[in-house]
């Protein structure tokens, strides 16, 4: 069973599932003022997963062709022919299908707008044939997250969004940053191909000048989200942690040195949401949260 699990699982990367699942949990205590009702928290986490599984596989689908030309990725599921592309597919039909399932579950309002978010999911997949803002679409698609737990939780837009808001513009900024350290990897690839990103555009080293500008600007966002919504001490170090894991990252990666960019990307990023939801949710434990 497990043999038969393991390609599905490394297909979509599961495990990559903390790039989004924290942000939305951390928006749904916020929301709450402390943990959300348990049928609301789990349908939250089943259209975090669904969603990514959906986004991931077709990501996959779609681009099994220059998977399987650039030596990277050539030894991914499809390109080996471990998985079929029929398959796939179905595994996205599915997932696309649980999560918008999941977001009517949650309430009408999150229904209706599954539709459009599942649009910017799979849509992103096809962005970097054309234009070298992928990075940021990326960015937008997993801000969606924050935005979405929020919504389930509240039930509509009304109120202060600010809180929300700030959270999914720091996701977009975090993704996009780390994104364009690994999209550096590639850059002769795409170049070849004529595939669009800003490594192929401008270079590696402006790339990673500008993924440390998108870090700053999140960190940014981060504090004024700690401050509109009232968190104390505990976030404040977990803000820290954060701020030493994105900073660590940029000193371990060079334009001349790209050989420990998934350290960066899988191992430094992946605890960067786990400490601000831990900080958020222990503060949130501690004292309510009051948005300022």
């Amino acid at each position: 069973m497990s043999g038969s699990l393991r390609p599905w699982l490394s297909l979509v990367k599961f495990g990559h599932s903390v790039f989004a699942l924290p942000f939305a949990l951390t928006s749904a205590w916020l929301a709450t003022g402390g943990a959300p009702a348990g049928p609301t928290l789990f349908w939250i986490i089943v259209c975090c997963v669904a969603a990514r599984t959906a986004a991931m596989g077709f990501n996959r689908l779609v681009d099994r062709e220059f998977d399987a030309a650039n030596p990277r990725t050539a030894g991914r599921e499809l390109p080996r022919g471990v998985l079929r592309p029929e398959r796939v597919g179905g595994l996205v039909a599915v997932s696309a299908v649980l999560f918008v399932l999941g977001a009517f579950a949650l309430n009408p309002l999150c229904g209706l707008l599954s539709f459009p978010v599942l649009g910017v999911l799979l849509g992103y997949s096809f962005v970097k044939r054309f234009h070298w803002l992928s990075h940021a679409v990326l960015g937008l698609a997993l801000g969606h997250a924050p935005l979405g737990a929020w919504l389930a939780v509240r039930g509509d837009l009304a109120g202060d969004l600010s809180v929300p808001l700030l959270l999914a513009a720091a996701v977009l900024f975090w993704v996009a940053g780390f994104d364009l350290i690994y999209s550096c990897q590639d850059r002769d690839f795409d170049v070849e191909h004529h595939l669009h990103s800003i490594p192929a555009r401008f270079g590696v080293a402006a790339a990673l000048w500008l993924s440390a500008a998108f870090h700053l600007a999140t960190l940014g966002l981060l504090v004024f989200l700690a401050w509109r919504a009232g968190l104390g001490p505990v976030f404040a170090a977990a803000l820290a942690l954060a701020a030493v894991l994105l900073a660590g990252q940029h000193a371990i990666v060079r334009p001349s040195d790209l050989s420990r960019v998934n350290v960066a990307f899988f191992t430094w990023n992946g605890w960067v949401g786990i400490a601000l939801f831990a900080g958020a949710a222990a503060d949130l434990a501690l004292v309510p949260a009051s948005p300022g």
